[in-house]
C-alpha cells in the first residue's frame, strides 16, 4: 500500500533562489480541512472513487479466469496437450506480478488515475488480439500482455484506498477490506460466466467477454478525481509562485523507482523472515486458488459429469467464503483498533493478525473436505461446500497479513514488502494450473488434494508464531520499523 498521511499540516522546506531569496515548498495541505484532501471529500465523491478501482480490479482478475472454461476448445483447435492449454491461463496470472514494477512509476509522476487511464486499456486491446489470435503463440502473448498492463490497477488501487480513508479507523479498514474483496472475486465469478458463455459459443467469446466487462468500467475511470497527496500539490504549486519540490530526475529516478518496487522486495524476500514467510504462504495459498481453476473442470467433470456451466456455479461456494470473511476481518479489526500500548504509543502490530490465524485453519480443512468427498458416492454437495472454507480462508489470511506488513514497516518499506508479496504471489499462482493436470493423472484426485492439505498444514503456524514471537523476529530486521 502506498503513502497513509495525514491530513494535518506539515512543515515546509526551504531553497534559496538564484537571487538569494528563501522560498517554501508548497508540499503540504491547507490545514487539517482542505478541500483538495481526499479524506475531506464528501461521502458519495470517497465512495465512487473508491469503487471504480475495485471493479477495474475485479475486470483485470475476472478476464484471468475466465479463460479456463474455454481449454477444450483451445487444445482441439491449436492441438496442444492439456498442460499447454493452460499456459495462457499461467501467462495472464504471471504478468499481474509485475504491477509494482510498471505502475509506480506512472504514478508517481502522473498521478493515480494516470495509471488506471493509461494502462488498462492496453489490457482491453490485448484481450481482443487474444480473441482474434489465429494461433497459439499469438494467443500467449497477448494473454501475458494483457495480464501485464492490467496489473498496474491491482498495485496502485491500495494507494488510492489509503489516500481516501484512514486506516487507523474503523471504516477505512473495512473499505480496504471490501476492496480488495473485488479482485478475489475476478477468479471466482470468470469460470461462472465463463462456463455458461462456452456452452453456446466459442471461446473466443470468452476473451470478447473480458472486454465487454472492462470497457463499461474504463469510462467510469474518466469521472474520477486524482487522489494523490503529491500529484494534486504538485498542480496546486503550478498555478503559485511557489516551486515544486525537486526530486531525483533521469537515471536517479529510474533507479529509485527500482530500487523501491524491485530490488529492495527481492531483497527483502531472501534477508527478512518476517516478508520471506508470510508471503511464501500467501503465494501457496494464492497458487491454490489458481489451482482450482484446473481442478473443478476436471474433478467435477470426470467424477459427477457436470457441465462447464454447472462447474462455474462450483465455484460460487468460494464467493460465500469471500463474504464471509468481510464479517471476521471487521470483528477481527474491531477488536484490534481497541488495543492499546501499556508503555504509551501504538500498539504492536500483531494485533491484525487474528483473521490471519483464524484464516489459516480454513485452508486445510477446504483441502483435506473437498478429498474426502469427492468420489461417486458422496453427494456433489459436499465438494461444492468445501470451497466456502478456502474462500473464507484466503482472504482472512491475506487482509491480516497484509495489514501487518504495511503497518510493521511503513512507507516507504511496507510498499516494497508488500511488492514482494505481489511478485511472489502471482508467480507462483502461475505456475500451479501448469503442474495440476499431471499432479491429478499421477496420483489422483484425492491423494492429490491431501498432498496439498499437508503443505498448508506446514504453513499454517506462520501468523500464529509472529503474533507470539514477531517482536523478537521484527527486533532484529535490516530494514526500520515503526516504534511500538
Amino acid at each position: 500500500m502506498s503513502e497513509t498521511e495525514g491530513a494535518h499540516s506539515e512543515e515546509m522546506p526551504t531553497q534559496l533562489t538564484q537571487e538569494g531569496q528563501q522560498v517554501q515548498y508548497k508540499i503540504c495541505w491547507d490545514g487539517p480541512n482542505d478541500p483538495e484532501n481526499p479524506r475531506n471529500w464528501h461521502l458519495f465523491k470517497r465512495c465512487y472513487n473508491t469503487l471504480v478501482p475495485a471493479l477495474l480490479n475485479f475486470a483485470v482478475t475476472y478476464g484471468t479466469s475466465v479463460y479456463t472454461p474455454g481449454v477444450p476448445q483451445i487444445m482441439a483447435q491449436f492441438h496442444v496437450s492439456r498442460t499447454a492449454a493452460f499456459l495462457p491461463l499461467s501467462l495472464g496470472g504471471l504478468g499481474l506480478a509485475f504491477g509494482p514494477v510498471l505502475g509506480a512509476p506512472i504514478s508517481e509522476t502522473l498521478g493515480r488515475k494516470a495509471v488506471y487511464l493509461g494502462t488498462f486499456p492496453i489490457s482491453l486491446l490485448a484481450s481482443v488480439g487474444a480473441a482474434e489470435s489465429q494461433n497459439f503463440g499469438t494467443l500467449l502473448a497477448c494473454r501475458f500482455f494483457a495480464g501485464l498492463f492490467g496489473s498496474p490497477t491491482l498495485a496502485i488501487s491500495a494507494g488510492t484506498i489509503a489516500d481516501i480513508w484512514d486506516q487507523q479507523e474503523g471504516w477505512g479498514s473495512t473499505v480496504s477490506a471490501v476492496t480488495i474483496l473485488a479482485p478475489f472475486a475476478g477468479p471466482v465469478l470468470g469460470p461462472v460466466v465463463g462456463g455458461y458463455t462456452i456452452l453456446h459459443r466459442d471461446w473466443r467469446w470468452l476473451m470478447w467477454g473480458v472486454v465487454l466487462v472492462g470497457g463499461p468500467i474504463y469510462l467510469l475511470t474518466f469521472f474520477t478525481q486524482e487522489t494523490y497527496k503529491k500529484t494534486i500539490l504538485a498542480r496546486r504549486a503550478k498555478g503559485s509562485e511557489i516551486p515544486p519540490q525537486p526530486g531525483p530526475t533521469g537515471v536517479e529516478w529510474v533507479k529509485s523507482i527500482l530500487t523501491l518496487n524491485l530490488f529492495i522486495p527481492i531483497h527483502m524476500l531472501f534477508t527478512e523472515p518476517i516478508v520471506a514467510a508470510i508471503s511464501l504462504y500467501i503465494a501457496f495459498v494464492s497458487g491454490v486458488l489458481f489451482e482450482i481453476s484446473a481442478r473443478y473442470p476436471y474433478a467435477f467433470g470426470k467424477v459427477y459429469f457436470f457441465t462447464s456451466g454447472e462447474v462455474g456455479l462450483a465455484f460460487l461456494a468460494l464467493l460465500v467464503g469471500l463474504l464471509a470473511s468481510i464479517a471476521t476481518f471487521e470483528i477481527c479489526n474491531r477488536a484490534a483498533l481497541r488495543e492499546v500500548n501499556p508503555h504509551g504509543g501504538r500498539a504492536a502490530p500483531e494485533r491484525w493478525l487474528y483473521a490471519s490465524m483464524l484464516g489459516s485453519l480454513g485452508i486445510p480443512i477446504s483441502l483435506f473436505w473437498f478429498s474426502w468427498s469427492m468420489r461417486k458416492d458422496a453427494y456433489w454437495v459436499s465438494p461444492i461446500l468445501a470451497g466456502i472454507p478456502f474462500g473464507w480462508g484466503i482472504l482472512c489470511l491475506f487482509l491480516g497479513t497484509s495489514r501487518y506488513l504495511i503497518d510493521l514497516y511503513q512507507s516507504p518499506n511496507g510498499a516494497s514488502a508488500m511488492a514482494a508479496n505481489c511478485l511472489l504471489r502471482y508467480t507462483f499462482g502461475s505456475l500451479f494450473p501448469l503442474f495440476t493436470p499431471s499432479m491429478y493423472a499421477r496420483f489422483g484426485i484425492q491423494w492429490a488434494e491431501i498432498l496439498l492439505g499437508f503443505i498448508s498444514l506446514l504453513l499454517l503456524p506462520v501468523p500464529w508464531v509472529l503474533f507470539k514471537w514477531g517482536d523478537k523476529i521484527w527486533a532484529r530486521t535490516q530494514y526500520p520499523v515503526a516504534k511500538f
